[in-house]
């Protein structure tokens, strides 16, 4: 469209006689051809040029390549972030219930074994109480002897209520004999041969064990066989 406008114009300039004669309009032909050829290349179609002759990048695409470049490096670094704040906040709901798990194990066992000391403290008089009452004379608590009657019973009745009391918070008495050494529950005093039980087994118990709520306090001493 354009080489059309320009042969039109060098028409009217060959019709006008006053223009210094045909040199002067012929010195005009050569850029027109030239006007003529570059806008003619305009109009090939790309796939018709060579494939050297690539057209120039404007520079708002440049800058927008760049731009696109830039955001999807921010993406990717914002996307590590997230990734490594999930992981933080996974761990931390994890710590928190172990925590709350073992926060309620410690309550529940502060429940459970908060009288341990002083059950353990009870156990004196407990021992006490047996040794006083295994020591007494069954042969002599008659009637004949009120007095020592009246003390035996006495005491027979008070290590009975003092056993009660364990046994509702969950004191138990550990009397191993015959049974096997276990180590969690007993402490050997001695070994001695015994042919007559299995080796390590207990065949003598020196002072009766405690377990509180399945928690040895005190475990029980013990004698165990031993093979020859």
């Amino acid at each position: 469209m354009c080489s059309i406008r320009v042969y039109t114009a060098l028409k009217l300039l060959r019709s006008v006689p006053a223009m210094g004669g045909q040199s002067q309009i012929q010195n005009f032909s050569s850029p027109v051809r030239f006007l003529s050829i570059s806008t003619s290349w305009r109009n090939i179609a790309p796939e018709e040029r060579k494939d050297n002759q690539v057209p120039e990048v404007s520079e708002s695409e440049k800058k927008l390549t760049a731009l696109l470049e830039e955001l999807n490096k921010q993406l990717s670094t914002e996307k590590d972030k997230s990734s490594e704040l999930l992981d933080k906040y996974k761990r931390a709901l994890a710590d928190g219930e172990n925590l709350r798990v073992r926060l309620t194990k410690q309550i529940e066992d502060a429940k459970q074994f908060g009288i341990q000391s002083f059950c353990k403290d009870l156990l004196e008089v407990s021992d006490i109480l047996a040794t006083a009452t295994d020591t007494v004379p069954k042969e002599e608590v008659t009637d004949k002897n009120p007095h020592l009657k009246s003390l035996y019973e006495g005491l027979t009745m008070t290590k009975a209520s003092l056993d009660q009391v364990f046994k509702r918070h969950g004191l138990e008495r550990v009397n191993p004999l015959n049974e096997k050494f276990n180590p969690n529950l007993h402490e050997a005093l001695f070994q001695l041969e015994n042919k007559s039980v299995e080796p390590n087994t207990v065949i003598e118990v020196s002072k009766i064990g405690y377990k509180l709520k399945e928690r040895c306090i005190r475990p029980a001493v013990v004698g165990v066989s031993k093979s020859s």
